[in-house]
């Protein structure tokens, strides 16, 4: 993680600089250099890196010579948060970014990238907020001459696949801190799957991704539409399936095999007692009586809910709230 609040003033654009260029090679050049208040973290996944960062008006540029002299074969894949991105490639048109827009590239081409803040800030705070991967281009079981086609291009993060990958992103980020060396590589692992389910959904090649690709991305669908709609009672594997327009048989074999012999119904009813065990140690809840934390989890019987919750934690849920507001207070 680097703050640009714990480093000399004079050396926190070189910094910025030097961990971006670790994977994204490119020249960089700031009108804000003398003072850059930048904030970066880092995220191994195996091969796949991770990048959160948020930082003032910038330009990357990577010329042919700086081509021809290293690369290393990576895509970099952006979503971005707030700000905007004008991005000119080779001598094609140039292209702006908004919030929400997520778009690709290659570091075996030439790019130029400008990076501005939002209008709506003064000119001094705006700030870009991003949040990307990088990973070897031999990782994606796509055709590279098919791919290129939609390098450069905008693509919106609330519709589809696409909406699908930049929401597991997001989440990647936020749960950085929490996460173990065990689990990060398998973590990188999906996020090209992801990518590559997108990909394909968008250049009408679905044939070309390999069956378990496409499977370990089917898996995060439904992991990602459960989370959606834990708040619906009615969430059942046979609601799951059709919603994805596939079988129950088919659903709960590909789930389990997938989910370290975790069935569907039981990766609902762990996620549901999840929310729930968080929602009752919010204090922003804390007048909310706890059934009805449990009913907007989707635990409409109080008595089961209880049981359930118990037999997972140990405590009752209102043991749990006590205990979890009374250490924020103490706090």
């Amino acid at each position: 993680m680097f703050r640009g609040e714990g480093v000399p003033e004079r050396e926190r654009f070189e910094c910025w600089r030097e961990l971006v260029g670790r994977t994204r090679d490119s020249e960089v050049t700031s009108d804000h250099c003398d003072d850059f208040r930048a904030e970066m973290r880092r995220l191994e996944l195996g091969p796949v890196t991770l990048l959160r960062t948020s930082f003032p008006p910038t330009r990357f540029q990577r010329t042919e010579r700086r081509v021809r002299r290293s690369d290393l074969g990576v895509f970099h894949l952006t979503l971005l948060l707030d700000g905007g991105f004008a991005l000119t490639r080779d001598t094609g048109p140039t292209e702006t970014f908004g919030p929400g827009n997520l778009h690709m590239l290659d570091s075996s081409h030439p790019f130029d990238l400008r990076a501005f803040g939002s209008r709506a800030q003064a000119p001094a705070e705006r700030r870009i907020e991003a949040v990307g991967v990088d990973f070897p281009t031999a990782l994606l079981p796509l055709p590279p001459h098919r791919v290129h086609e939609l390098l450069g291009r905008g693509f919106s993060s609330r519709e589809g696949a696409c909406a699908l990958l930049s929401e597991f992103l997001v989440g990647l980020d936020r749960q950085a801190a929490a996460l173990g060396p065990v689990e990060t590589p398998r973590l990188g692992g999906i996020v090209v799957d992801l990518v590559a389910a997108w990909l394909a959904r968008e250049l009408d090649a679905e044939a070309a991704v390999p069956d378990d690709t496409r499977q370990r991305a089917l898996v995060e669908n439904v992991r990602a539409f459960v989370g959606r709609n834990l708040h619906d009672p009615e969430l059942t594997p046979a609601v799951i399936a059709a919603a994805h327009h596939i079988s129950v048989s088919y659903l709960h074999r590909l789930f389990t095999r997938q989910s370290g012999g975790e069935t569907v119904a039981a990766f609902v009813r762990r996620r549901r007692l999840e929310r729930a065990r968080r929602d009752l140690a919010d204090p922003a809840l804390r007048d909310l009586p706890v059934h009805a934390v449990a009913t907007r989890c989707g635990l409409p019987r109080a008595a089961e809910f209880s049981r359930a919750f118990k037999t997972a934690y140990g405590l009752s849920p209102s043991e749990h709230r006590r205990q979890a507001l009374a250490g924020g207070a103490g706090g």
